[in-house]
C-alpha cells in the first residue's frame, strides 16, 4: 500500500478513452508523484493511438457543474489547463480559477493533436490567451503551439525567443517553449525545452528518442510539472524532474496501438 496523497491536483481537459493523453494521462501522472488527482472534463473525445476523430464538448453550464462542487469541498494545491475548446469553457474556467484564487496553474495550450485534428478554434484561442495567461504560473506550448499563439513562423533559435517575448507581453508570467519539434539549429541529438521567466532563458536538454511513443507526452510533462509545483518546487526544479520523469516514460514506452504509443504512465 502507498502512502497518503500530499497534495491535490485538479485537471481540467479532455477526456481521451485511450488513456494516453488528456485528463487520464495526467490522473495517472499526478498519482506517479503522489499527488491526488480531481479531474473536470471539458470534451469527449474520440480517438486512439492512431488519431483523434472526433469530439463532444462539454457545455460551460456542465464544466461548471463539475467545478463548484470540487472547490466548495476540497483544497486544491495545483491546477492544470488541457484541451479548453470553447470560449464558454475557457470563461467559465478562468472565473473558478480566479474565484478561488488558484495560484499553481500550469496552462497547457493544447491547440492540435499529433494527427493534426484541431482541438479549438480562433476565438477560444484568443478567449485562452486574454484569460488564461494572467493566471498561469506557467504556460507550456510545443512549437506549433507557440506559432499559432503568436503567429511567428519558428524556423531558429531567434524566432523561438521572440514568440516567448510575446507571449510574456501577452500576459504569461513564464513560458516553457517544448522543444519535441526539432528545429535546424540545434542538435539533433537533442530536445531542448526552453523556460523563459524574470530570471532570463533557462535550457533544459535531454538526449532524443527515437520512437513513435509520443501520444500524450505534452499532456504528462505539464501534469508532471504540476505535481512538483503542488509539492513545493519552485519552477526550474519542477520543470528539471517532469524532464527526467518524462524521458524515462518515453524510453520505457509499452508500445501499445497502430499509431502513436502512449508513453510509460
Amino acid at each position: 500500500m502507498t502512502s497518503a496523497a500530499e497534495k491535490v491536483c485538479l485537471s481540467i481537459a479532455g477526456l481521451d478513452p485511450s488513456g494516453g493523453a488528456g485528463m487520464l494521462a495526467d490522473i495517472k501522472t499526478f498519482q506517479r508523484f503522489n499527488c491526488y488527482g480531481a479531474a473536470a472534463v471539458t470534451s469527449i473525445t474520440f480517438q486512439n493511438t492512431v488519431g483523434v476523430f472526433g469530439a463532444r464538448h462539454v457545455s460551460g453550464k456542465d464544466l461548471n457543474a463539475q467545478l463548484q462542487p470540487i472547490f466548495d469541498d476540497i483544497e486544491v494545491a495545483a491546477c492544470k489547463t488541457g484541451m479548453l475548446p470553447t470560449a464558454e469553457t475557457i470563461e467559465i474556467t478562468a472565473s473558478i480559477l480566479n474565484e478561488h484564487n488558484v495560484k499553481l496553474l500550469v496552462v497547457d495550450p493544447v491547440v492540435r493533436s499529433t494527427s493534426g485534428f484541431d482541438l479549438i478554434d480562433d476565438e477560444a484561442l484568443r478567449m485562452l490567451v486574454a484569460r488564461l495567461f494572467p493566471l498561469a504560473a506557467l504556460v507550456t506550448p510545443n512549437i506549433p503551439e507557440a506559432e499559432r499563439i503568436t503567429q511567428i513562423r519558428i524556423e531558429k533559435v531567434s524566432d523561438i525567443h521572440a514568440a516567448a517575448k510575446k507571449m510574456i507581453e501577452m500576459g504569461a508570467a513564464n513560458v516553457l517553449i517544448k522543444g519535441g519539434h526539432a528545429i535546424a539549429e540545434d542538435d539533433p541529438a537533442s530536445s531542448i525545452d526552453r523556460l523563459y521567466s524574470d530570471s532570463g532563458v533557462r535550457e533544459f536538454i535531454a538526449g532524443r528518442i527515437s520512437t513513435t511513443a509520443t501520444h500524450g507526452t505534452g499532456c504528462v510533462l505539464s501534469a508532471a510539472i504540476t505535481s512538483n509545483l503542488a509539492l513545493g518546487y519552485g519552477i526550474e526544479d519542477a520543470i528539471s524532474i517532469a524532464k527526467e520523469y518524462l524521458s524515462e516514460a518515453i524510453r520505457t514506452a509499452p508500445m501499445f496501438g497502430r499509431g502513436h504509443s502512449p508513453v510509460n504512465i
